[in-house]
């Protein structure tokens, strides 16, 4: 079965072309022109095991919001392309990170439902700029986006944590490994997860 996503988006902000591969083994090639959401998309593919494309051109001299939540918008289309009709999946994924000081959970039921809730983030994230071009604020517009674009319920938990780095790398890491084993096939499953019959 090909699990393989691809989307491209043009606006006058920015121009974006994701292509995932859900059953990848974690190659990655990203460019956004944001350093830091390059390492996180990086991160996010490589243990999420995708293999995983991003290539955005945006208005970055004017600030860094608009190309980091557009290409979340697009990541999440892909996420959901990529899904196709959910046969065979376990459906559910969590996942814990702890990385140093800091601990992250992250659960995912790809529902057809998109709802995000994100909670435990320090107030200091509110206003902190990670190697002076991602603003960590931009946290919850990446998580939203993909939940609503790829039409998932995803929960994001901060344990605690006090680096703004790590916080944020913990994220990303879980909601990777969440969406890794939500997606996965399940060989007791051999139609759709629910009871409706449809995600």
């Amino acid at each position: 079965m090909n699990r393989i996503g691809r989307v491209e988006r043009t606006t006058k902000e920015s121009s974006v072309v994701v292509e995932i591969d859900l059953d990848g083994s974690g190659k990655v090639d990203v460019s956004t022109g944001v350093p830091f959401y390059d390492h996180m998309l990086t991160a996010f593919g490589a243990h999420g095991m995708f293999d995983l494309t991003v290539q955005a051109k945006g208005d970055v001299e004017i600030d860094a919001h608009h190309t980091v939540e557009d290409v979340a918008i697009v990541l999440g289309e892909a996420v959901g392309k990529a899904l196709g009709d959910k046969r065979g999946i376990r459906r559910f994924g969590d996942a814990w990170i702890p990385m140093d000081e800091c601990l992250a959970h992250a659960a995912v039921d790809v529902s057809g439902r998109p709802y995000c809730v994100l909670t435990g983030e320090p107030e200091l994230l509110t206003g902190f700029v990670v190697g002076n071009n991602y603003p960590t604020v931009l946290n919850r517009h990446v998580f939203e986006s993909l939940a609503f674009h790829a039409r998932i319920a995803l929960h994001v938990r901060v344990i605690h944590g006090r680096d703004p780095h790590h916080i944020t790398e913990a994220q990303y890491k879980a909601v990777a490994r969440a969406l890794r084993a939500a997606s996965e096939a399940d060989p007791r499953q051999h139609g759709i997860p629910s009871t409706k019959g449809t995600l």
